[in-house]
């Protein structure tokens, strides 16, 4: 199998990011104001807490837009306000030919819009084809909705934007902030979204960043107390933030590292492996004989965790073995028996093996 992992950033790479995030810190809070543990309610003149704004107007800093939003629902809340913001119910969007993120797709159906697909793995065709549709606008998703996925997104949303200036693109950069050079808004879309838990972050808060017209239009609807993020959620969202490019940086070093090893034959059982953003950028591994689901009940046994949380929130430390991505599996159900992934969090390349040879070796 052969796969197009999106680029990974080196631990230089995530350092300078972090360095980044810190200098955009000092440029919206005094020393005193990011020691606090942040304040609550509809501040006069805000119309959310102070530090909420404050945290939002770093965000934006950072990533060089024109404006931020904290919202809930993590990721899914994002895509889905990002979506309200941009498109009336009914319109056309346009998308990759390929199953969407489950939750995604909820959130289409439930705003009323409907769908044109193209494939995004060759971007010249599917920007002519944007052209020559009715589209409202479009939907690019980093990470990768099916194994073979290649399409270069930074290239892709330069095509969308050539050929429709004037119509948003929306990208889903859920499993690539702070993981890859640029996220979809610093390429040319015109809002990205994203969640936060993923991101070492406070549980259920995502992010939507780019176009203050639409950004404001999200806000606009979030005037209810009961909907705001408060100051103490938005002063842990950059606290956690600052750790995440480094930590992210780690961690994919670690996958190519035991993708490596496992592909010398070093682990037996194992036919073969891939780096895959599926959706996170974790490791395929398939096996030679079709048990991984019996393997993956070992696994647990030698300290894996068997299922996600919030896919790389603070709370996953121990590596990952669990079945196939979703949108994978829809494209080939086969998968499930034969092949699994695995996500070293913050494990070494070492553990990760350990763990792997245990469960396949055991009788």
């Amino acid at each position: 199998m052969r796969t197009f992992p999106l680029p990974a950033l080196t631990l230089d790479e995530a350092l300078k990011k972090q360095f980044a995030l810190v200098r955009a810190v000092t440029r919206h809070f005094s020393g005193t104001e990011f020691l606090s543990g942040g304040d609550l309610g509809l501040a006069p003149g805000f119309g959310r807490p102070r530090s909420t704004a404050g945290a939002e107007a770093v965000l934006a800093d950072f990533f060089a837009q024109e404006d931020a939003v904290l919202v809930r629902g993590a990721g899914t809340g994002a895509i889905r306000e990002a979506l309200r913001a941009a498109f009336t119910p009914g319109a056309q969007v346009f998308i990759h030919d390929a199953p969407p993120y489950p939750t995604t797709g909820v959130s289409i159906e439930a705003l009323g819009l409907t769908t044109i697909a193209a494939d995004f793995n060759h971007p010249s065709e599917a920007g002519a084809a944007y052209k020559r549709s009715d589209a409202a606008g479009a939907l690019v998703q980093l990470a990768r909705q099916k194994p073979d996925d290649s399409y270069d997104y930074e290239d892709l949303i330069a095509r969308l934007k050539a050929a429709l200036p004037d119509k948003p693109v929306i990208s889903d950069d859920n499993y690539a902030v702070m993981k890859v050079p640029r996220i979809g808004c610093e390429a040319g879309a015109d809002l990205s979204c994203f969640s936060l838990f993923k991101l070492l972050g406070p549980e259920g808060i995502g992010c939507v960043t780019g176009k203050k017209i639409y950004v404001e239009k999200i806000r606009g609807a979030h005037y209810s107390g009961g909907v705001q993020v408060q100051g103490h959620e938005a002063m842990e969202v950059l606290r956690s933030l600052v750790y995440a490019p480094a930590a992210l940086a780690v961690q994919a070093r670690v996958c190519d590292e035991a993708a490596a090893r496992l592909c010398s034959g070093e682990v037996s059982g194992v036919k073969d492996a891939f780096v895959v953003n599926a959706q996170s950028r974790v490791i395929i591994v398939e096996l030679e004989k079709a048990n991984a689901p019996e393997v993956l009940k070992k696994a647990e046994r030698y300290g894996a965790a068997p299922y996600p949380v919030g896919s790389e929130s603070r709370y996953e430390v121990t590596p990952l073995f669990y079945r196939v991505s979703g949108t994978f599996l829809k494209s080939d159900p086969s998968l499930a028996s034969r092949m699994l992934r695995i996500n070293p969090m913050r494990a070494g390349a070492d553990t990760v093996l350990d763990i792997l040879r245990q469960a396949v070796g055991e009788e």
